[in-house]
């Protein structure tokens, strides 16, 4: 038994190829199938099956177009209630790929219908657990997203109280020796305090992570409800399209127009502008929202899948013809390839006046001469504030709040790093069209001791 961790970084997402002689089991995999394809080509072997630990919520998962381009059987469980072909895979299910045994250990508590996948080399005694959303290194993962989608609805407090039994009870059985391999790491939404590692024990999380430690289950419950991060708009979009099966990666994508040169758009429809924030400042089409893509630490597809709602139409900026496929891919990680009503390119002598850049020592000198918007999330603005009198407005709310932001003074925003702040910006600026408003952006790290 070999396994390939396979990792996208923007969305902190870890999917897996188990090779079992000549035949691939997958398990949790990320939208576009073609890496996968590629792996099983170079190792001469087949896809056989692919495990879905839950209906996920932060991406879309390849799952149903494996099934259809490959024959690959699909496995879970019969709690989530899935629209597509496959095999219901619970406690008691196994599955054998040569010289290795699947099993399902269920495993409630992110979600009704999490199961972790158990698979043992019959000719060694290696194991390994890959735990989805359940078991993260050094934490578990929130239960906060299923109170109103998915096939099993549960309340966030049911759910945390199911996950601490989870935690406690269903891998007591196991040895330490047992190797972790969880769907996501540190910078993804599914849960908070996630480590950078990618692997583990489970020796090393019964000593390290706080969720196995003796405690009782309110103890439990009141540490897994706190300080939990926001929850994106899109969440339960995509949980409810893994459940249905998602359509093909790349026929989806294709089937989007293309138009270039463009210098307007019809008022009222939002635009997502991908490029740099100076490309952006220099120049844009009024009612953009500036989402930086430029590379993979950007994380371009949490961001539009908070500030852009599901089934919102909405027109993509890109800054050449050569960044068509690569946004598209990225804007199609969260199924919101649907929403995009063309792709555009912007003719070099469009009508926009370039927006006006912060004086910089001005500000320092005189802070208190402005109103200072921070739009950080809630965990970290309770951490500490930048500037004393900063106003909280969250990014992911921010679309219906600024209209609160007095503007009697002239408008600065700002965020932790300086990625998210234009982003922020340029929302105030399309509804507060008359006032002074001002990107701190990556100038915030002046500030901050």
């Amino acid at each position: 038994m070999y396994i390939e961790q396979f990792r996208d970084k923007a969305l902190s997402h870890y999917s897996y190829v188990i090779v079992c002689g000549n035949k691939i089991a997958l398990v949790d995999p990320a939208r576009n199938p073609m890496p996968y394809y590629q792996f099983a080509e170079k190792h001469q072997a087949k896809i056989a099956a692919v495990f879905e630990t839950h209906p996920h919520a932060d991406f879309i998962s390849s799952h149903y177009q494996i099934h259809q381009e490959t024959g690959a059987r699909i496995y879970a469980s019969k709690d989530l209630g899935a629209d597509y072909p496959h095999e219901t895979f619970d406690e008691g299910d196994q599955l054998t790929l040569n010289n290795t045994e699947f099993s399902a250990i269920n495993t409630p508590g992110h979600s009704p219908d999490s199961i972790c996948i158990l698979a043992k080399d019959t000719q060694s005694s290696k194991q390994a657990l890959f735990t989805g959303d359940t078991l993260f290194i050094g934490n578990v993962g929130r239960p906060d997203l299923r109170e109103d989608v998915g096939n099993m609805k549960a309340t966030r407090e049911s759910l945390a109280k199911q996950m601490y039994h989870s935690i406690q009870n269903k891998f007591s059985h196991l040895p330490d020796e047992v190797l972790i391999y969880p769907a996501h790491g540190a910078g993804s939404l599914c849960g908070k305090n996630m480590s950078h590692a990618s692997s583990s024990t489970l020796g090393n999380e019964r000593t390290g992570n706080w969720a196995f430690k003796s405690q009782t289950e309110d103890e439990f419950v009141k540490e897994l409800l706190s300080d939990q991060p926001f929850i994106p708009s899109y969440f339960g979009h995509d949980v409810d399209m893994n459940k249905k099966g998602p359509e093909k990666f790349m026929s989806s994508i294709w089937s989007i127009p293309l138009n270039l040169n463009i210098a307007s758009i019809e008022e009222n429809h939002l635009i997502i502008d991908t490029r740099e924030q100076s490309l952006y400042k220099s120049s844009h089409l009024p009612n953009s929202i500036n989402i930086m893509a430029r590379d993979d630490n950007d994380k371009f597809e949490t961001w539009l899948g908070a500030i852009v709602k599901p089934n919102e139409p909405f027109f993509l900026v890109i800054e050449t013809i050569n960044d068509y496929q690569y946004i598209l891919e990225r804007v199609a990680k969260i199924g919101y390839e649907k929403q995009v009503l063309s792709v555009i390119t912007l003719n070099e002598k469009i009508k926009n006046e370039s927006d006006e850049l912060l004086d910089i020592d001005k500000f320092k000198s005189q802070t208190d001469k402005y109103t200072i918007i921070d739009i950080r999330n809630k965990s970290e603005f309770d951490e500490g504030l930048v500037f004393e009198n900063a106003k909280h407005f969250p990014l992911n709310h921010l679309r219906e709040q600024a209209k609160n932001i007095p503007d009697n003074k002239p408008i600065v925003v700002h965020c932790a790093g300086g990625y998210r702040s234009t982003a922020g910006y340029s929302i105030i600026k399309n509804i507060k069209p008359k006032s002074d408003v001002f990107d701190l952006s990556f100038a915030i790290s002046d500030f901050k001791s």
